[in-house]
């Protein structure tokens, strides 16, 4: 079984931030999903919980938490309104299927703990299910655990079944490329070897491309990303990724104009043009590096509507091999796909919480004949608006 051959399918969340803890929120995912809706209404809330996923798969669930203003912050409405969070996501491929269910509950010291976790398998087609019932109680999930617990037998089937999930959940992956101030991160110093992936949040840029550039194998794919850079920010040329002369384990996001060869440096790039640097690398990357979900929190930002072209360009190419989504408000984003990739997030008026909803292209069909999408959403047709 290759983890990589199964997707994302839905995602039900219950409690947890501005998503209700009767109804809910439930989702289905197509190869792009894009969260289209104003601000404050829960999209960010909803990339959060993907960032909770990829704490808790490294055994830091508590390290979120904290961060992220203890348990109080992440319940619906507080601890007084809402008890728990339930959670179930499912991946599936033409033969079987995978959830993961778990359930997050206060405890003393307003932290959140595993009140229920489990791993379910099932074929496609066939009623029978596989329950693997993992340890309630605990303060990390025990997914992690039971793998050890399995590990004994290599080829067992809870330890197949473990393997796989750890690595799906793992690979939902949340990417900001927000912070290019002059003190960023993305904007020093990196280090050489850290190198494997691109991290969250573009800080190692430089050594990430220093990785494509010098190998023979990922070479093409470096040359791809310089040429989309050029097109957005004509005067590139190419980057100068050397090591540091006084510290070989360190490199730097130098780069030469196109036109004289001149040296700049990582604090000579505009916030955008930086962006779209890092956007490019990400979505341009050989697949095999790809994470199997790419969640992206306003990658328009700062962007010339020249440039969103390209990026959603990017975007659908790379969706063929990993799937992306996408929280925004831009309509010129909007526009470079179709009403079947649209989620309209909003927030309900009587419950105070997030909705998520599809749109029927049928029952649009006589708008989609006058209109592009934007407009339909700047009429408020589709909803979605403050």
């Amino acid at each position: 079984m290759r983890p990589g051959d199964l997707r994302l399918k839905s995602i039900t969340i219950k409690g947890y931030k501005s998503i209700d803890s009767v109804a809910g929120a439930s989702l289905a995912f197509e190869n792009v999903t894009v969260l289209l809706g104003a601000n404050g209404v829960g999209k960010s809330n909803l990339v959060s919980f993907f960032t909770m996923l990829n704490y808790m798969m490294t055994g830091s669930l508590q390290i979120f938490i904290a961060e992220g203003g203890y348990a109080d912050s992440f319940l619906f409405f507080g601890a007084k309104k809402t008890k728990e969070i339930v959670a179930s996501i499912e991946f599936v491929n033409p033969i079987y299927n995978y959830k993961y269910e778990f359930r997050l509950a206060q405890a003393v010291g307003d932290t959140l703990i595993f009140t229920d976790e489990k791993l379910i398998y099932q074929e496609i087609g066939n009623s029978d299910r596989i329950v693997w019932q993992l340890n309630p109680g605990v303060r990390e999930t025990d997914l992690l655990n039971f793998m050890v617990r399995s590990a004994e037998k290599i080829a067992s089937k809870q330890y197949i079944d473990a393997t796989i999930v750890s690595y799906l959940l793992r690979n939902c992956k949340v990417f900001h490329f927000h912070d290019t101030s002059t003190t960023a991160s993305i904007r020093g110093q990196g280090y050489l070897e850290d190198n494997q992936y691109l991290n969250n949040d573009g800080d190692n840029l430089a050594a990430f491309l220093y990785r494509l550039k010098n190998n023979t194998a990922t070479f093409v794919y470096y040359t791809k990303i310089v040429r989309y850079i050029q097109k957005v920010m004509p005067q590139f040329g190419d980057f100068d990724l050397n090591k540091n002369e006084l510290n070989a384990r360190y490199i730097t996001l130098n780069w030469r104009d196109k036109t004289n060869q001149h040296l700049f440096g990582p604090h000579q790039i505009s916030d955008g043009s930086l962006r779209f640097m890092a956007l490019a690398t990400l979505l341009l990357q050989p697949k095999e590096l790809l994470p199997n979900v790419i969640i992206l929190d306003e990658p328009e930002l700062g962007l010339h509507p020249s440039a969103i072209a390209y990026l959603a360009g990017m975007i659908k190419a790379t969706s063929m091999d990993a799937q992306i989504i996408i929280a925004t408000q831009s309509p010129r984003l909007m526009d470079e796909f179709d009403l079947e990739n649209i989620v309209v997030v909003e927030r309900d008026k009587k419950s105070n919480s997030s909705t998520f909803e599809y749109k029927n292209s049928d029952d649009l069909k006589i708008w989609l004949n006058e209109y592009s999408l934007s407009e339909l959403w700047e009429k408020n047709v589709i909803g979605g608006q403050p």
